[in-house]
């Protein structure tokens, strides 16, 4: 056990440039994305329109993810970081000076794309300095820093007038910042190859509830972070007090992701996302009983929301695992991130749609719905398809930020000495 602790501290130590990085990354992410929403509400923009505004970023992440892999083989590691770096500051600084929701959605497509590429390059080092033992520790210290990060820059909110321009430069600053740490990091750039491809349809056969629920982990995520700081500033609270209702969703996220998980390497794993899914359309509901919350009520709301929704993703993703041989992991996960990201365009897209069409209890209204029928094909899944697996067979489950890359599916299970390449069930059967 010391031997073992000696070797994640060292790992973690090693990579001490890589999470300064990605923890200034998160920083600038953080803060643009709510400053993004409020001060669209202060410009008078039509909620569909800053919903199109704010799923452009997961359009760019999507098409970023898939094309940022084969730029590195070529290119190499670092150059692309530097390069994506630069080109994602330039962005807040073009939404400071240019005020249009069409060149706001085009930047909010080029920074998505920028980040997916910048994950890649991060998760490619992480992998590498992963071994057997302290993959599950780089994966929650991964996990703290970008959720970390994140929920973090939602102090800086009050900076500075979202009216202004300080706050779009404060976002670009931390973006270039990050630069700094990977350049001045030991070791060596990583070997990468692009992930290999997966049907859906291959998936599905084995997962379907993997599809599904990938789907609707997206939808929900995009939603909460996309509008939640437009259904904030909707129902009357200040810039500081937006941040705190985002900032509760993602402290929710952190605290309830090891419980979470951990519960679901203890039951069956389509059971776990039956009840995170089902108490996350219950809180849901629950939110959407007042247009006039008061802010410690919507506080309590959000921090038990963002606690159900983000660890979906990784719960859901755990479910793939158990039925995906090792050698598939990798191109079953690339495929999980691919309809993540088309759940995560939808969610901003409904959300802003209900709230104009029924109010801003439509936010909630969205998410709650989405979780529901998570919850409800899960039921259905469990009833229709008794397990093959014990809670003892599943592979254990590992923490994942909502935006986790393809390269990072490395990471999500180690290979067992007696697996083999299909898929695994009770008796060698497929499920």
């Amino acid at each position: 056990m010391t031997l073992e602790r000696h070797r994640t501290s060292r790992a973690i130590t090693g990579a001490w440039g890589l999470f300064a990085a990605l923890g200034l990354l998160m920083l600038g992410n953080g803060l643009l994305g709510t400053l993004l929403g409020i001060r669209s509400e202060l410009e008078g923009f039509a909620t569909t329109v800053t919903g199109a505004i704010m799923a452009s970023y997961y359009v760019g992440f999507l098409f970023g993810s898939r094309i940022a892999p084969k730029t590195m083989e070529r290119v190499g590691h670092v150059r692309v970081f530097a390069a994506l770096a630069s080109l994602a500051s330039a962005a807040p600084l073009v939404h400071s000076v240019f005020v249009e929701p069409v060149l706001w959605a085009a930047m909010r497509f080029v920074f998505g794309f920028c980040m997916a590429g910048l994950y890649v390059v991060a998760e490619s080092w992480l992998n590498q300095a992963a071994t057997n033992e302290t993959r599950g520790r780089l994966l929650s210290a991964y996990m703290l820093v970008m959720m970390g990060g994140l929920g973090v820059s939602q102090l800086f909110i009050g900076v500075a007038a979202p009216t202004g321009f300080k706050l779009f430069v404060l976002a670009s600053l931390f973006v270039s910042l990050a630069v700094v740490p990977i350049s001045l990091s030991q070791g060596t750039a990583p070997v990468f190859h692009s992930p290999e491809t997966l049907s859906a349809t291959k998936v599905w056969q084995v997962a379907p509830l993997g599809i599904i629920g990938g789907i609707g982990a997206g939808l929900t995520s995009g939603a909460l972070v996309g509008i939640g700081p437009v259904y904030a500033t909707q129902v009357g609270f200040s810039s500081t007090e937006v941040a705190w209702v985002i900032g509760a969703a993602l402290a929710g996220s952190l605290v309830w992701q090891w419980p979470i998980g951990l519960m679901s390497d203890r039951i069956p794993r389509r059971r776990a996302i039956l009840l995170v899914a089902a108490l996350g359309a219950v809180v849901a509901a629950a939110g959407a009983q007042s247009n006039t919350p008061s802010l410690t009520n919507l506080l309590v709301v959000m921090f038990f929301l963002g606690g159900l929704t983000f660890p979906l993703y990784s719960v859901v993703l755990s479910h793939i695992n158990d039925v995906i041989s090792y050698n598939q992991a990798v191109a079953a996960s690339s495929l999980y991130v691919f309809v993540n990201g088309l759940g995560a365009i939808l969610g901003p897209l409904l959300a802003a749609l209900a709230i104009e069409g029924i109010g801003v209890s439509g936010f909630f209204g969205v998410i709650g719905g989405a979780h529901a029928l998570v919850a409800i094909y899960a039921l259905v899944r469990i009833t229709v398809k008794p397990a093959t697996l014990s809670p003892n067979e599943q592979t254990p489950w590992r923490p994942f930020p909502a935006r986790a890359g393809v390269v990072l599916a490395r990471l999500t299970k180690a290979r067992r000495p007696d697996e083999g390449t299909q898929p695994r069930g009770a008796n060698g059967r497929m499920r």
